[in-house]
């Protein structure tokens, strides 16, 4: 069974930064996109970053220059850098991941709060 578990959230400040890691384990016919969702309060799930295997990445409009992804191919594991935070940030933050063979997973989320 594939698990992804997401870990790093927590309580910043404004401006402050957190790291967001996503472990996959399980039986998985490899990974193909990586990426991070987050969903606010009162608003729908939407795409922050995604990185391909080849290492290409897209950001939301709202997060580029701030944020960064990446990941570990060797240990299936994404990251995602977030810098400058600002209160507009906090949500629950979602790891995706599509595997080789299409089927596309999800974390259960870790929580991320900007304020003072």
């Amino acid at each position: 069974q594939v698990q992804l578990v997401e870990s790093g959230g927590g309580l910043v400040q404004p401006g402050g930064s957190l790291r967001l890691s996503c472990a996959v384990s399980g039986s998985i016919f490899g990974v193909s996109a990586m990426g991070w969702y987050r969903q606010a309060p009162g608003k729908q799930r939407e795409l922050v970053a995604v990185i391909t295997s080849a290492g290409s990445t897209n950001y939301a409009d709202s997060v580029k220059g701030r944020f960064t992804i990446s990941r570990d191919n060797a240990r299936n594991t994404a990251y995602l850098q977030m810098n400058s935070l600002k209160p507009e940030d906090t949500a629950i933050y979602y790891c995706n991941i599509v595997s080789g063979n299409g089927v596309t997973y999800w974390g259960k989320g870790t929580l991320v709060t900007v304020s003072s």
